[in-house]
């Protein structure tokens, strides 16, 4: 729990007056259009600059050569056969990778698409696994205002003109439009799942307009956060002499990225619906026989504003090709203000040609009187119902539940949203408000906590209502290397079956690393899902515990060692769900050989025990109990002296995949104590007293051994070899407070441990303005002993700072975060904004942008405001109430050799023996 104020950072406030003047910031504050007090900020004008990308040494490239050898032969050996690679670091995006994001549009797991702040719309993930980076350009939003009498005239696209490629299409197409706006007098707001962009006297100096993005993403909600659709809710104020006539523009490509407009067969139709809602379908051919998409773009039509489209136009003037151009639909704009009533009866508009481009408009236009205010909204969608893997599995996505199975869906979804944003704004405020005006807590962290949440829509999450529409036709024949490797099948996959009543949810590791709710990192990620989607949380938790029960002989080559296994050994918990074939083909991550690894088993027992703490949620209790004592029973093989402690093996076998471990480690091995003693709680909650027994006795005999191998005075050495001071150390510990569960240590030496952290791991790397890198030397050097113990992991860095917070340490746990803040979204930083990567080096250079593990920050709001089941629990320590015969004491004590002394308040009251704290 947090105490007092703690306004820590160097700024303590980004005040919106700094940005746009409070007069205007007055005129808008009508209908939601003013943004708010407390939000992440940008001027247009803001220059994006190119992100820098990590590189290995010299020494590092040498160690992996082997490894890159095989992995660029497996990237090439999926490529063959059509498919991607979960990892390929060898083939690059054309589109390099800049400091210009913003919110993403729209729900949970019905594909996405992010919104740049500087208006532009881009990183489109509408097929699974796939990510098209570059902006669409001819996507935007413009504006037409006519003063008195047509003789004073203002036009522009809605975004500054200083994007690369506007020329590339022509003076027919978009360069051929007015791109008049500098962004010098305009700035972004973003507070997920809302942005707010401000154009304060751009383009027409006596007009203020504010443009407010929306989304449903509401926690709790199961029904509006799974939906595809986003409103654009424009808020005008006219402050001149005379009245103007405003004619707002939404232009929109039938594309889903990349080239996919040149594709040809698409074609567009207009639509009139119901309450004024009306606006142009674009129907998308996708290629590689994937489902079809259907856009819809749309505008409500009130007393005041008048709606009207233009179903088609084309971006390319091409020999032959007749139709309405880009140029034109622009001119045409520019002197009426509006299109031809009758473009509503043109019908459905001819398919386009391989190579050619074709767009839909739709215009709003109002009158605005001297002094006066108008507010005209937009509404976008994408009807993609089914999703295919490529594998060839087809599911239907989430929000057909609710909207049926039809890509014209998106009528109603637009209709909808647009009946619906006020709903869904009182929704997302009164979630956000108590943490907004929590005055325990720093700005920057606010309007973070809620940012970081935009992984959530933009992670390449899927969300389906149901089992597999389309199984593959045959088995994918093997591999000409692995003639064996796919002679055996599995049993039924136990995994598809009790569908949960929010169907199932899978969201990438990265847009880089393509595998699907990959567990090491779920780890630290998963505290987003369970404050604010627990059934999500509880039915990615029920896969997994299904997986452990789950074998699956089909061989694999694990790239590291070149050596070979099988795909799933049964009761070790899955790196991830998948990649091609989610849940029928886990275990999409080849580097390793992940049945070896240390980590997973005690991450999927500490996850199952803190959501059945958070929940108070008996029945799941019992449905994964099963798994988490065969998980248990599977993890004795790897205590090879039976001294009650796992072992690493001298490789990387563990979420730090680049990292050795050797013998007893402090990762791994306070995982291993901190899952037996949530097994033995668990055990005795659920009335299983002989298991209950037996693991206390484990966990009381692994500590000693734990606390006496690795504990040097102030901290726990890596492992037996090496003395490096490794940041997430106590993660085991962390997930012990965090459940509610008694100290793993004695209070003081977990401070230590902390202190230590944050004086060498936080504040020796630039002033403690980067996060906690991984590993560091206890002489003040950066551990460089491979990639990872050099770099600054964000979501670890949030993740001891929840640590931090736990164990009343305010002031450390808040200033370590600050670092992520600093280096990833401040006004100093990269620019890593809505694309937080999984890890930077000390030289500001990234890895992985776009990752799952930073949703670790709402870890820090965990132990800032626990939940309520917590919260009211009886302050009882369970495993006091563990009993434990004489005869199993006795045989414990004998074969441990201790150091009596009189033991901490933190010891157990049941022991005979005396633990060495």
């Amino acid at each position: 729990m947090v105490s007092g104020h703690l306004f820590l950072c160097r700024r303590n406030s980004w005040p919106a007056e700094e940005y746009v003047t409070k007069t205007t910031l007055q005129l808008l504050d009508f209908d939601g259009g003013a943004p708010p007090e407390q939000a992440w900020r940008r001027q247009l004008n803001s220059h994006a600059n190119k992100l820098k990308e990590f590189s290995v040494t010299f020494m590092e490239a040498m160690k992996m050569m082997t490894l890159g050898l095989r992995l660029w032969s497996y990237v090439r050996e999926e490529a063959s056969q059509g498919r991607k690679a979960p990892i390929d670091p060898f083939t690059r995006e054309s589109c390099k990778p800049s400091a210009s994001q913003g919110v993403p549009l729209g729900g949970m797991g019905s594909g996405s698409i992010s919104r740049g702040f500087r208006g532009e719309f881009k990183h489109w993930q509408i097929l699974p696994g796939s990510c098209e980076m570059s902006p669409v350009m001819a996507n935007q939003f413009s504006i037409f205002i006519s003063r008195d009498g047509g003789n004073k005239k203002y036009s522009s696209v809605l975004a500054p003109g200083q994007h690369e490629g506007l020329k590339k299409y022509g003076d027919e197409g978009i360069s051929s439009w007015d791109w008049n706006l500098s962004g010098q007098h305009s700035t972004y707001h973003a507070l997920f799942p809302r942005a707010w962009t401000v154009y304060d006297g751009e383009p027409d100096p006596d007009l203020k307009i504010s443009c407010r993005q929306i989304s449903p993403f509401i926690p709790h909600d199961y029904r509006e956060s799974s939906l595809p659709t986003s409103v654009f809710v424009y808020t005008l104020v006219n402050t001149g002499k005379d009245r103007a006539k405003v004619s707002l523009l939404m232009t929109w490509a039938n594309s889903i990225g990349g080239v996919s407009h040149h594709s040809g067969g698409h074609y567009n139709e207009p639509f009139i619906g119901e309450d004024g809602v009306s606006g142009v379908l674009l129907h998308h051919k996708t290629g590689k026989d994937n489902p079809p998409v259907t856009f819809s773009i749309a505008a409500c039509e009130t007393q005041n504003v008048n709606v009207t489209v233009l179903p088609a136009f084309t971006l390319e003037n091409r020999t032959g090709q007749n139709g309405t151009t880009a140029k034109d639909m622009w001119d045409q704009m520019s002197q009426d203000g509006q299109f031809e009533h009758g473009n509503f009866k043109s019908g459905p508009s001819d398919p386009s040609l391989s190579g050619s481009t074709v767009c839909g408009a739709v215009s709003a236009s109002t009158w605005v009187e001297p002094h006066g205010r108008c507010t005209v909204a937009f509404a976008l969608a994408w009807s993609s119902p089914k999703i295919k893997f490529q594998k060839g599995r087809s599911y239907y996505r989430r929000y057909t539940k609710f909207y049926g199975t039809s890509e014209r869906s998106a009528v109603d979804l637009v209709h909808d949203a647009l009946m619906k944003y006020k709903y869904w704004e009182e929704e997302i405020e009164k979630w956000q408000n108590p943490i907004l005006s929590d005055v325990r807590l720093p700005e920057w962290y606010k309007f973070t906590l809620f940012n970081e949440l935009y992984f959530l829509v933009a992670g390449g999450t899927v969300w389906i209502d149901g089992e597999a529409t389309t199984n593959p036709s045959s088995t994918p024949p093997p591999s000409p290397n692995a003639q064996t490797a796919l002679t055996q099948t599995h049993s039924p996959n136990p995994l598809i079956s009790n569908f949960d009543e929010v169907g199932r949810f899978l969201y990438l590791e990265g847009i880089e690393y393509i595998m699907y709710n990959t567990y090491d990192v779920h780890f630290y990620a998963s505290f987003a899902l369970l404050n604010l989607f627990p059934k999500i949380e509880l039915s990615i938790q029920r896969d997994f515990a299904r997986s452990v029960l789950f074998e699956d002989k089909r061989k694999v080559k694990f790239l590291a060692d070149g050596t070979w296994g099988i795909r799933k050994v049964r009761g070790a918990v899955p790196h991830d769900l998948g990649t091609h074939d989610p849940w029928h083909e886990v275990n999409a991550y080849n580097i390793h050989d992940t049945s070896l690894w240390k980590d997973l088993n005690p991450k999927f027992v500490l996850q199952v025990y803190r959501d059945f703490a958070a929940t108070n949620d008996t029945k799941f209790a019992r449905d994964c109990w099963p798994g988490v004592v065969s998980a248990m029973e599977y993890m004795d093989r790897f205590d090879r002296d039976d001294d009650g402690l796992i072992e690493n093996d001298g490789f990387p076998d563990q979420t730090y995949d680049a990292w050795t471990v050797r013998g007893v480690s402090a990762y791994s091995g306070g995982l291993w104590l901190a899952a037996l003693q949530a097994t033995a709680t668990m055990a005795h909650r659920l009335g299983n007293r002989a298991l209950a027994e037996k693991y206390k006795l484990k966990f009381m005999k692994a500590k000693l051994v734990y606390e006496a191998k690795l504990w040097n005075g102030s901290y726990f050495d890596y492992d037996r070899y090496s003395d490096s001071i490794q940041a997430d150390q106590l993660a085991g510990q962390w997930y012990t407070s965090s459940s509610g569960l008694p100290p793993l240590f004695d209070e003081g030496r977990i401070r230590n441990v902390l202190q230590k952290v944050f004086e060498f791991n936080v504040m020796r790397v630039k002033g403690g303005r980067m996060g906690a890198v991984n590993g560091m030397y206890p002489n003040g050097k950066v551990d460089e002993t491979c990639m990872q113990s050099r770099e600054i992991w964000t979501g670890v860095t949030y993740g001891v700072a929840a640590t931090m917070l736990l164990h009343d340490m305010e002031y450390q746990g808040f200033a370590t975060a600050e670092g992520v803040f600093i280096t990833g979204w401040s006004d100093e930083s990269n620019g890593y904004w809505f694309q937080t990567p999984e890890a930077w080096t000390i030289d500001g250079h990234y890895r992985s942008l776009v990752y799952m593990r930073p949703l670790a920050i709402w870890a820090m709001q965990w132990a800032v405001t626990p939940p309520k089941a917590m919260l009211e629990a009886p302050k009882i320590n369970m495993m006091d109430r563990i009993d434990i015969s004489p005869l199993a004491l006795r045989n414990l004590a004998e074969t441990t050799c201790v150091r009596k002394i009189v033991p901490k308040n933190s010891c157990f009251s049941s022991a005979v023996f005396h633990c060495d704290c």
